[in-house]
């Protein structure tokens, strides 16, 4: 049981980082900022992939 509640909680943090850099792609000030948002967030791994390469 105490798996299951820290994969709901890993979960719901996740959820809330990638709300809130959605939020600040959104209102960002100026285009380059933007653009250095979006390349964090892409270089961020996503859930369920491996950061190895095989």
């Amino acid at each position: 049981m105490n798996n299951i509640a820290a994969k709901l909680r890993a979960r719901r943090a996740e959820m809330r980082a990638r709300r809130a850099l959605n939020r600040a792609i959104d209102n960002a000030a100026t285009a380059t900022v933007r653009q250095e948002l979006i390349a964090i967030a892409q270089t961020r791994p996503r859930r369920g992939q491996d950061s190895r390469v095989i």
